[in-house]
């Protein structure tokens, strides 16, 4: 089985590593709420013979019940605690709610759960769930930030890490809080030092109404980001891809 990344578009990853399918933060979908795809849509076999799925949090676009029903239940759900409820009820049947350092054993690859500095609830008005990344340890190492704000505590996380997969904007034109922007990604490349790093979390989703109008974010903030880190980083290398685009390891 080939090692290989193929970034499906916004938060979601298919990681092919040590002989596992791990799929991150699937949305599937061409439209969630008011979002539409402005990508590709994802190839018909993305979620299918899966080993795991690793979901970051529950915010909708993260968290999409419709994508994650196109899921075989039989697939184990890697997700923070707080989220096992929706899981349950979406028919998952092996659920591991997760807190940073625990970790779990899928074949040859290990995964660990790391902090995140994000609201993970589902809404505002929703009862509490965390938010994590992820280190996928196997033949790579492999760093998914999910959604998270820059923290210093990254630069412990980056002993040997192959890729980091990092997001760089969101889905409208505007951020929130817990979110990085380019060069708030780019300090975390910095931290990190991986050998590789891919920006994630934009070119995807956006406002169908706004873009015509604001279409910057895209298209800017993933070369943006390759910029900035050829500036602050030089040593590590950035891989802007395309959703849809696979990079082998």
């Amino acid at each position: 089985m080939a090692e290989r990344i193929t970034w499906v578009g916004h938060a979601t990853v298919l990681l092919e590593l040590s002989g596992a399918r791990i799929l991150t933060d699937p949305v599937l979908r061409p439209r969630v709420t008011h979002l539409v795809r402005h990508a590709p849509a994802p190839a018909p076999d993305v979620a299918e013979h899966l080993d795991a799925v690793l979901l970051s949090h529950l915010h909708l676009d993260h968290a999409d019940a419709r994508s994650l029903r196109r899921i075989d239940r039989r697939v184990p759900v890697l997700a923070p605690r707080g989220a096992g409820g929706l899981l349950r009820r979406l028919g998952f049947g092996t659920v591991h709610e997760l807190q940073p350092g625990d970790r779990v054993e899928l074949g040859a690859l290990a995964v660990t759960a790391v902090p995140a500095v994000h609201d993970g609830r589902r809404h505002p008005f929703a009862g509490e769930a965390g938010a994590l990344g992820f280190l996928a340890d196997g033949s790579h190492r492999v760093y998914f930030a999910g959604d998270t704000d820059v923290f210093d505590e990254m630069a412990a996380l980056g002993d040997g890490l192959d890729v980091a997969l990092l997001p760089v904007w969101g889905w409208g034109p505007t951020l929130g809080a817990g979110h990085m922007d380019p060069p708030a990604a780019a300090r975390a490349a910095a931290l990190l030092r991986p050998r590789v790093a891919v920006p994630v979390h934009w070119a995807t989703f956006y406002p169908a109404a706004l873009a015509r109008w604001r279409s910057a974010p895209l298209t800017e903030p993933g070369p943006a980001f390759a910029r900035l880190v050829a500036a602050t980083a030089p040593g590590v290398e950035v891989r802007v891809l395309a959703p849809g685009e696979s990079m082998d390891l």
